[in-house]
């Protein structure tokens, strides 16, 4: 029996091949077979998105032509010569296997690879084990649970989502344990973690990882093969190219956690080297489940900013810098087509991966989402995972660049909608429930007390507006005017909130005033309704 995992050759990977199997890999066979792979299948979504930066970085060591790398230093002020390279490992369809051989057994360190390696495990810091003690100098663990994303912490945590607690910790098998250390030090939280002692100070404290509450979106092929080549972002754009890049499994020494932070460059740092947390798990006498887990900061030093290449950058309104757009559980994934489809240059800029696709691959190319919904600091709401149709196809500086402008005014017109019933459902609320309200006044509405009925309608809403969406981008609903519809689609959710048409007279008129709001819209030119007051018909 051994405790080493090997995530090279271990199965630890879930995927799908083309023909529909499922199966795991190991990081070897990936890359051997990924035009032969369909999909990733990991149901840990922040995992997924983590390990796909970690697969476009070794993509980018592994893929070439003609002895030349797409990490080439030498292409980084060449992005023509760039792009041409990456249309001729495209045209190839697979990874050579001598390639991806060499890189796993030779150039990057054959020990950096396992997760229990003694002295550099996988993304972890041996270290941790003397320098997270007690004040009597015992280890001082995080606790497996802590590292497990939806597991309780602490003795008194509650059970939610499994009957687990610190009391009597469950191990984790290594497979899913390898996911969530990914997961932790792109997603991880900010504030209070494990004390860790280098010099005579011991912070409790760290910072939120690289990706905390982002969306990611991904151009996504029929194939992993042609989704790789695609993730590796362009030189330049996210990072400049540097003799000494490294991802953590190929640099020569463990950071110095006090030290200054390495330039960002590009590929291996911007993709790879941006955690914010340390971390260290601890195996079962047989390897195959994880019994105990260090987490703790890896760095207080302020981060190099750097733009990540998979994620949409929104302006503040009042200005400022930019920010990637939050993920949101409640949002769905085709709110955000036209910020990915439009050339940008307003609030909105698209992700650097999305620009400059080969126009021969866009009638097939999809949009992946990874999203983890959670606060700046500590609390986690929900994670998940969509993809879209063949919708690429439709960017501005395609062939048929109204086609984008109409995704544009069909999501802005459905927001608006959605607005204006959130509004209409409040004030129906207030109308109803608020006797010393004048129902032929202009009312005043209370934020903090929007009542049942705004979440009920916007929950009704949302489903009927993606599919009257993608019916007016059907070839046939193109010249359709999008107004009538959702609006519709708005009065039905207003009428179902409310429920059944009641006797009571204040519900009655209520529900008419209301629907006169979202009927407003019709006319020409609607202007927004303020947060706080509405006359009659607004």
């Amino acid at each position: 029996m051994t405790d080493r995992f090997d995530l090279r050759d271990e199965r630890w990977i879930p995927v799908r091949l083309a023909d529909g199997v499922a199966l795991r890999v190991g990081l070897r066979e990936l890359f051997h077979r990924a035009d032969e792979i369909a999909d990733l299948e990991l149901p840990v979504p922040p995992a997924a998105s983590g390990l796909l930066r970690i697969l476009a970085a070794v993509t980018a060591r592994i893929a070439g032509c003609d002895g030349v790398r797409l990490d080439d230093e030498d292409l980084g002020e060449d992005i023509n010569g760039w792009l041409r390279l990456r249309n001729q490992v495209l045209a190839e369809g697979r990874f050579d296997p001598k390639r991806v051989n060499a890189y796993f057994d030779q150039e990057a360190p054959k020990g950096h690879f396992d997760l229990f390696d003694g002295e550099r495990p996988f993304l972890q810091d041996p270290r941790l084990r003397s320098q997270c003690v007690d004040g009597q100098g015992r280890p001082n663990p995080s606790g497996v649970n802590k590292l497990v994303l939806g597991r309780p912490t602490g003795v008194n945590g509650a059970v939610l989502f499994g009957h687990f607690n610190d009391g009597d910790p469950v191990p984790v098998p290594t497979a899913e344990a390898a996911w969530h250390l990914i997961a932790q030090l792109y997603y991880g939280p900010s504030g209070q973690c494990t004390p860790r002692k280098i010099s005579t100070v011991k912070p409790g404290n760290g910072d939120a990882g690289p990706l905390r509450k982002s969306i990611s979106y991904h151009p996504w092929a029929d194939d992993l093969f042609t989704t790789l080549v695609l993730a590796v972002p362009q030189p330049g754009v996210c990072g400049d190219p540097a003799e000494d890049d490294a991802c953590p499994w190929e640099a020569d020494e463990l950071p110095d956690p006090l030290g200054p932070i390495p330039s960002v460059s590009w590929p291996g740092r911007v993709l790879t080297g941006r955690a914010r947390h340390a971390a260290l798990l601890e195996p079962s006498s047989d390897g195959r489940s994880v019994t105990q887990a260090y987490l703790t900061w890896s760095t207080h030093e302020p981060p190099h900013m750097v733009r990540d290449p998979y994620v949409i950058l929104d302006t503040p309104k009042a200005g400022g810098a930019p920010f990637a757009r939050p993920a949101d559980g409640s949002r769905a994934l085709w709110r955000d087509l036209d910020a990915l489809l439009l050339k940008g240059g307003g609030q909105s800029r698209r992700p650097a991966a999305f620009e400059n696709l080969p126009r021969t691959l866009r009638t097939k190319l999809r949009v992946r989402a990874y999203g983890f919904d959670q606060d700046g600091q500590q609390r986690d709401s929900s994670w998940f995972e969509a993809t879209t149709p063949p919708v690429l196809q439709w960017r501005e500086d395609g062939p048929e660049p109204e086609i984008a402008l109409r995704v544009g005014q069909c999501r802005e017109f459905a927001e608006l909608v959605g607005e204006r019933l959130h509004f209409a459902a409040r004030l129906a609320w207030k109308l109803t429930t608020d006797p010393e309200t004048d129902p032929t006044a202009k009312v005043k509405l209370d934020p903090k007390k929007p009542g049942p009925w705004a979440h009920a309608a916007a929950a009704r809403f949302w489903p009927s507006a993606e599919a009257i969406f993608w019916s007016l981008l059907a070839v046939e609903g193109r010249r359709e005017n999008p107004r009538p519809p959702f609006i519709d689609a708005a009065l039905d959710a207003l009428d179902g909130a409310i429920g059944a048409r009641s006797a009571d007279l204040r519900v009655a008129r209520a529900r008419v005033r209301a629907r006169a709001v979202l009927r407003a819209l019709l006319k020409p030119g609607p202007a927004r309704p303020s947060a706080t007051t509405a006359g009659s018909d607004s």
